[in-house]
């Protein structure tokens, strides 16, 4: 059986190139291979449930490689993906933070969007794992042949949704070469030693990361304790950067819980408050600015009595208290890893891709899209917004 083009993925880089090779070459036959029993199994998962599919406000810079997004995201903006989801009859809102969403706050209604429109141009899906693939005159991909063919398996987050890591070994055969693999978006473990009895409590804040107190990378939003570690968006976001750390042991993460104000506004606080409350106790002296729980923390750690009484604070005890508060210390021990990360980072390395088309610097009629490549970015829609504008791109067919 013969194809025009082969789709290797039906996640949402795959179905989005499938329905733009149809709508871009009408007399082309396209066929999607996916290993699962049914496309877009991880779509359902994005957003809580909600897929978040796209962000108002993405530049190249929210990548960990502008230089290649660049061309990409420039042609493929995200009003240009806003149209093409309306094309498709999926109507979308924006939230505050430019978070895009169906209308209908339901993730099964995207994957219901694109379903259809495949199914209305033609495109064949064939259920079933690439085992083998090969190139001489057209590729021969397990038991039919195809023209040009689209790799867009993702990476290895979620396996259980179908991203195994499967396309890399796919890609390696026309040697192409993987760069090292890391989970992002994923819980970060720690010293549980804070953690574990903070486990539930969630604070807004900044992350920072360090290795031998050298500046990583750093992140803000809400932190949520757990007994293994540090989750939340701003967990999640600051996971991206430890790929960056050459060894684990020397990792830091520092968390400043009053990130709007500076230091000199936190101590004028704190020392108002002693005099205006002297008899206040100490396990509530914080509890105008963090959760108790966060509070009786700080005391502990900072070795005050919970019951002692506000007036008894000296300012050393004072200081003590705004260092923790702008820089309690962990020790980062790793990640939840694959199974619980929404990305992979790492991926094809770029220097064998054409930026401006998508195809195999290797193998002529060979492209790539979305996450399979090493590409990524932080929550928020940004890593959706690259798996459609990439597929749409590679979905030219040109090279």
């Amino acid at each position: 059986m013969f194809f025009d083009v082969a789709i290797i993925g039906g996640g949402m880089s795959g179905l989005v190139s499938a329905i733009e090779v149809k709508r871009n070459y009408p007399e082309k036959s396209v066929v999607i291979f996916e290993k699962l029993d049914r496309v877009g199994k991880k779509i359902l998962a994005t957003g809580n449930g909600r897929c978040n599919l796209d962000n108002l406000t993405a530049t190249k810079e929210d990548y960990n490689s502008p230089s290649f997004v660049s061309f990409t995201l420039e042609k493929y903006t995200p009003q240009s993906n806003l149209d093409f989801w309306k094309s498709l009859g999926l109507l979308t809102v924006a939230d505050s933070e430019g978070r895009v969403y169906p209308r209908s706050n339901s993730a099964s209604s995207v994957l219901d969007a694109l379903r259809f429109e495949t199914e209305k141009l033609g495109v064949k899906i064939i259920f079933e794992q690439v085992s083998k693939i090969d190139k001489k005159d057209v590729f021969y991909i397990n038991n039919i042949k195809a023209e040009k063919v689209i790799l867009c398996a993702g990476g290895c987050s979620s396996p259980s949704q179908g991203s195994d890591g499967s396309g890399f070994e796919l890609a390696k055969k026309f040697g192409h070469r993987i760069t090292h693999l890391y989970p992002s978006l994923v819980q970060i473990t720690t010293d549980t030693r804070f953690t574990k009895p903070l486990k539930g409590v969630r604070v807004k804040g900044r992350l920072t990361l360090t290795e031998k107190e050298k500046f990583i990378g750093s992140s803000d939003g809400e932190i949520l304790f757990a007994d293994y570690g540090l989750s939340g968006i701003a967990t999640m976001d600051l996971s991206r950067f430890l790929r960056k750390v050459s060894d684990m042991q020397n990792a830091r993460i520092y968390l400043d819980m009053t990130c709007d104000m500076e230091e000199k506004e936190l101590l004028s606080y704190l020392v108002s408050h002693r005099n205006k409350n002297p008899h206040l106790e100490c396990e509530s002296f914080l509890s105008g600015i963090l959760p108790k729980a966060m509070g009786k923390t700080i005391m502990k750690k900072c070795g005050i009595f919970l019951g002692d009484e506000a007036r008894k604070l000296t300012d050393k005890d004072i200081k003590n208290i705004i260092e923790n508060i702008k820089n309690f210390e962990f020790k980062v021990t790793g990640t939840k890893g694959f199974d619980f990360s929404q990305v992979t980072s790492g991926g094809i390395d770029l220097k064998e891709v054409d930026k401006f088309t998508m195809m195999s610097e290797r193998v002529n009629d060979l492209y790539f899209c979305g996450e399979i490549l090493d590409i990524d970015s932080r929550c928020g829609g940004f890593n959706l917004h690259w798996a459609v504008s990439s597929a749409r791109l590679a979905a030219e067919l040109k090279g």
